[in-house]
């Protein structure tokens, strides 16, 4: 009897639902070698869970053994802004809304990305934003305002970043504020560089004696709703181009960054095609990370975006949704964290804490 009582209950599981394993296949031990942070920004739990639903009920976040929260308010503001949350998480400080990689004093703080570069890591940036904005900025920049997007260009040329990819052109090559042309200085200095105007994303052929640099557009890249999909194709070329590159491992920071200007314009169908794009990143860069079994993969926001909610009367699929601000909020957002060291981000914790949990988990 009880054989058959087992069987009833299998046979009532859905065919498109696999439970997560949680063999030591899919929980890595040892310190990581690789880093893959991806931030959506903007996301938080009702975002997470409207992809969810859209999606049949399934997306890749749930493929993540461990679950924690972060709490996201800046220095000077309980909501921070993309440029305060990026800079905590990027260097282990609070600071003020606007800032990019510096202190409540305007001092410049390391970056993860940073460090990895002086211990001889490979590091890239992925955005689907321009390059110079808040959440890439951060990890490579250092400025007392946001909005000065022509000197955070400049500072990629004082880095030895490997590989970047976003849109932003004309703060390189048509700025306003000096005559410099930065996509030929970046030329000179041993980048290859492509750009959406005379390749697609797909004819990018890294050179593994190059580093690399793709603009996606010459401001801000087209919305995904609008036809780009860029993301988890860049994302790939980058893994697999970071991986060859360098034998001690890499660190690379992707952002789905216009699931917050959504929010921000209280645009649900738009929102929830930016979530599936970026839901189609988080699955090729697992897919990655299981098969190479040495690469920390980690999924976070750095804020929530619009006071996302999922009303009565949605059904899988048809979505009935409200926004309460076309603002931040102060709300936590959640970590997922898969492969070696994945268990550091259990819990509820500051957002400065996954600078020093990534830290951790590389060995510094």
């Amino acid at each position: 009897m009880k054989y058959f009582i087992i069987f009833l209950l299998l046979a009532t599981v859905p065919s498109n639902w696999v439970q997560p394993s949680t063999s030591k296949t899919e929980e890595p031990s040892g310190k990581a070698k690789n880093i893959v942070l991806l931030i959506g920004d903007g996301m938080g739990l009702s975002q997470i869970s409207g992809a969810l639903y859209n999606q049949g009920n399934r997306i890749s976040l749930e493929r993540f053994p461990v679950v924690g929260f972060q709490k996201t308010y800046s220095l000077n503001n309980l909501v921070t802004d993309s440029a305060a949350s990026a800079t905590a998480m990027a260097t282990g400080t609070k600071t003020n809304n606007s800032a990019i990689g510096v202190d409540g004093n305007e001092k410049p703080l390391k970056s993860i990305l940073e460090e990895a570069e002086e211990k001889g890591l490979a590091t890239g940036l992925i955005a689907t934003s321009s390059i110079v904005h808040a959440t890439p900025a951060a990890f490579v920049a250092h400025q007392t305002m946001r909005g000065m997007y022509e000197q955070i260009a400049g500072d990629f040329l004082k880095t030895e970043i490997d590989l970047f990819i976003g849109g932003g052109k004309q703060y390189f090559d048509r700025r306003t504020s000096d005559d410099r042309d930065l996509i030929e200085e970046l030329r000179k200095r041993n980048y290859l560089i492509y750009d959406y105007f005379n390749h697609e994303i797909q004819q990018v052929k890294p050179s593994l004696d190059k580093n690399l640099a793709y603009f996606t557009a010459d401001n801000q890249p087209i919305p995904a709703y609008q036809g780009r999909d860029y993301l988890p194709i860049a994302s790939q070329i980058a893994l697999e181009y970071l991986d060859k590159k360098n034998d001690k491992g890499f660190f690379v920071m992707i952002e789905g960054s216009q699931i917050d200007w959504m929010c921000h314009a209280n645009q649900s169908p738009p929102l929830l095609a930016e979530l599936k794009d970026f839901d189609r990143t988080i699955k090729k860069v697992l897919d990655f990370a299981r098969k190479d079994g040495e690469t920390l993969v980690i999924v976070t926001a750095d804020h929530e975006t619009g006071g996302f909610a999922i009303n009565p009367g949605s059904k899988m699929k048809h979505l009935e949704t409200a926004f309460t601000t076309n603002g931040h909020t102060a709300t936590m957002v959640p970590v997922f964290a898969y492969g070696p060291q994945a268990e550091l981000f259990e819990g509820i914790y500051e957002n400065t804490e996954i600078y020093f949990k990534m830290r951790e988990a590389f060995g510094f």
